[in-house]
């Protein structure tokens, strides 16, 4: 290739488009072109990188190593410009670069960036504007994979969480059908033994009882009285089965001595299979309502935190109902981590303005994070309460604390102190941009055995740009 052919090449390139001609002739005198055949691998992750690179031909795709494996983030045809850019802090690769297609690439050595400086005013301009895109670009799609996996997780903990009480719904309804069937039977039994008015009342008086709901009892106390009710049943040649439901009942004994001695013993058995059979399916009735209950409060939880039944605009938010909704959300991450919660709000809190599901974020990646900062047994402390024309909520946990050297950093993006693979870096820097977008502020404090990190809102009344926060959805 031609001198004339890396010139026009290069003055191509989208980002090197308005750069006068002179100085890609500059550019051009001072590199050298390099071709790599299809499947390089062109750096390895942390290489140190001491050439800018730009493609003229063919693709490079990068890997990034996510969760113990190597997966594709992006990749650069024509034009794009890769490496160090004068005035950028780029001197290791973040992850592997490997050559898609045959390509061909223009390499400068970053010992020219300080004469390119000097004499090249318009290509360091260009080239520092393609820094900046190419910034925005990789930070852009870091907050989505970061949410991504933030959706995944909760998406995962909700799958369980729906899963328990389904099964036990579906448990529960299969075995409603025997039942039902069993009191059918017993009925046209007792249809069959033409028992008179005064003891088809006396079988009706025990059926009332056990409508009404029993005490709580303990363990011990079930035991206890099913072992007597099953001692009754055996001296009387009955039918033990029997004495799970009517011991879980409000029977007594001594109710069960009056019916015997009221209706023939040849049908005490069948009055008694009747009544516990209604007493179980009325119990299995109830355990279908709890668990289709409990499905009810997570779906409406998941709505209340992704506000995904509402327009994206800004409107009046209920900061108390938004945090019990997103700790119902992180209920299975707390199980799993053995951590307990506990959420105080101020009765009567005013509400906040601005986007409810990016307020909510705040609250899922300050409490995710408490939770993993607390760690197994560990405590999270969540309070929400109004100060002046604010709102502040305190996200406490009793973890070993942020170290000294960390807590500058602490709201950078990128920056985690987590494991490679458990966390972008992201989630602190996200909640830093939201709060501020909303008028609001964040700041923390850290000790050994107690961080505290505060988001303070304005009020209704202390609006916050709509602009401004639209523009912080769009981009995300």
């Amino acid at each position: 290739m031609s001198v004339d052919d890396v010139i026009n090449r290069l003055a191509s390139c989208q980002p090197l488009e308005s750069v006068p001609r002179e100085q890609i002739e500059w550019l051009a005198a001072r590199g050298e072109l390099r071709t790599y055949p299809d499947g390089t691998l062109l750096r390895e992750a942390g290489a140190a990188m001491e050439e800018m690179c730009i493609v003229l031909a063919g693709r490079v795709a990068w890997y990034l190593e996510k969760r113990g494996g190597w997966r594709k983030r992006g990749e650069a045809g024509v034009g794009r410009i890769l490496g160090p850019i004068p005035y950028s802090r780029f001197e290791k690769s973040p992850g592997r670069l490997v050559i898609e297609d045959d390509v061909i690439a223009f390499l400068l050595h970053r010992s020219h960036f300080p004469n390119l400086i000097a004499d090249c005013p318009d290509l360091t301009a260009a080239l520092v504007h393609h820094m900046i895109d190419r910034s925005r670009e990789n930070r852009t799609a870091e907050l989505n994979d970061d949410r991504l996996q933030s959706i995944g997780r909760i998406a995962s903990g909700l799958a369980h969480e729906l899963n328990n009480p389904a099964s036990a719904a579906m448990r529960h309804a299969q075995s409603l059908d025997r039942l039902l069937t069993d009191a059918e039977e017993a009925a046209r039994g007792l249809a069959a033994a033409r028992l008179s008015d005064a003891q088809l009342e006396a079988a009706s008086a025990i059926r009332k009882i056990c409508e009404v709901l029993p005490p709580t009892r303990t363990a011990l106390e079930a035991a206890d009285r099913e072992d007597d009710f099953s001692e009754w049943l055996s001296r009387h040649a009955l039918d033990s089965s029997a004495a799970e439901p009517l011991a879980a009942s409000n029977l007594s004994l001594e109710t069960l001595d009056r019916l015997a001695s009221e209706i023939p013993p040849d049908t005490v058995g069948l009055v008694l299979r009747w009544v516990a059979s209604g007493i179980a399916a009325r119990e299995v009735a109830r355990e279908i309502a709890s668990a289709t209950g409990r499905i009810h409060d997570l779906v409406a939880a998941v709505k209340g935190f992704t506000f995904m039944d509402r327009d994206a605009v800004p409107e009046d938010v209920d900061v108390a109902r938004g945090l019990g909704d997103t700790l119902r959300v992180l209920e299975s991450k707390l199980r799993t981590k053995s951590v307990t919660a506990r959420l105080e709000t101020a009765d009567n809190l005013p509400r906040v303005y601005g986007f409810g599901s990016e307020i909510n974020q705040v609250w899922q990646n300050l409490i995710d994070n408490a939770i993993d900062a607390a760690g197994s047994g560990g405590h999270v402390m969540i309070t929400a309460t109004s100060r002046g024309d604010a709102i502040v909520v305190r996200v406490a946990d009793d973890g070993p604390g942020i170290p000294e050297e960390h807590r500058a950093r602490v709201f950078d993006p990128f920056f985690t102190t987590k494991p490679v693979g458990q966390g972008t870096g992201l989630g602190l820097d996200l909640v830093r941009r939201i709060v501020h977008l909303h008028n609001g502020d964040v700041d923390f404090s850290s000790q050994p055995g107690r961080t505290v990190f505060r988001v303070r809102l304005p009020v209704t009344g202390a609006r916050a740009i709509p602009g401004a926060v639209a523009a912080l959805t769009q981009e995300l």
